[in-house]
């Protein structure tokens, strides 16, 4: 009721803060939150899972796999377009990236094979973890080549580079996003110049959605609305 009294058009119905995650609530529950959603005048613009696979254990990641998969039932049911997904924060000493991002190429295929039978696009997002750079992240999105996947834009998750060439690097692929009040230049958090963001959006093709996160300290219901306040500012 926030999201709608605020002015938001859409939200973002995360699959780990429902109840009983990661196993998928029933149909019931389900149709409850959309049914609110509709009454509301808001649009489910996704929804999304914490997934790894960068885990060595095959048997592991088949069950990521799985977990992902289930969860895309729950985006079709609640008529949500994308799902966000994660590429892997594991370590693995000794083993080659290559080696790794094969192992991930095949389980990102996998999902945007079901994806694309149940009509929802996989996102999958910089977060920091294996993917940091856009480079990294469009070789993947390149390499399954599949309009089912795309990118969730994560604006305080390119950390290496400039953030903002890194978005215009990857702003091609992207489905979605997570427009956060920081950003990190040269390894310091900054506030986001959201006017010079919505400049980059608005010379790109992108027309989607764009969520908003907040993090850190503070009221989140106060924080969010103060960000949503700046947003809409930066795109008049």
């Amino acid at each position: 009721m926030n999201t709608a009294a605020t002015g938001f058009e859409g939200v973002d119905i995360t699959g780990y803060y429902l109840k009983g995650y990661p196993a998928v609530p029933d149909d019931e529950y389900l149709f409850k939150v959309k049914r609110m959603a509709f009454d509301l005048g808001i649009e489910i613009s996704g929804t999304g899972v914490r997934n790894d696979f960068t885990i060595a254990d095959k048997n592991k990641r088949t069950q990521e796999v799985e977990l992902v998969k289930k969860w895309i039932d729950v985006a079709a049911k609640l008529d949500a377009p994308v799902i966000r997904i994660f590429a892997g924060n594991q370590k693995n000493e000794g083993i080659s990236r290559e080696t790794v991002t094969n192992w991930m190429l095949e389980d990102i295929r996998s999902c945007v094979e079901y994806g694309k039978e149940h009509g929802v696009v996989i996102g999958l997002q910089n977060h920091n973890d294996f993917i940091q750079t856009a480079d990294q992240l469009n070789s993947i999105i390149g390499s399954i080549h599949s309009e089912w996947l795309g990118i969730i834009l994560d604006t305080g998750s390119y950390r290496i580079h400039d953030p903002y060439e890194e978005i215009k690097k990857s702003i091609k692929h992207t489905v979605n996003w997570q427009i956060k009040e920081k950003i990190f230049i040269n390894g310091k958090e900054v506030d986001t110049d959201l006017e010079k963001l919505m400049t980059i959006i608005k010379n790109s093709d992108y027309n989607g959605y764009l969520p908003l996160e907040t993090l850190g300290d503070g009221d989140p219901k106060v924080k969010v609305e103060t960000l949503f306040s700046k947003l809409k500012s930066a795109m008049k």
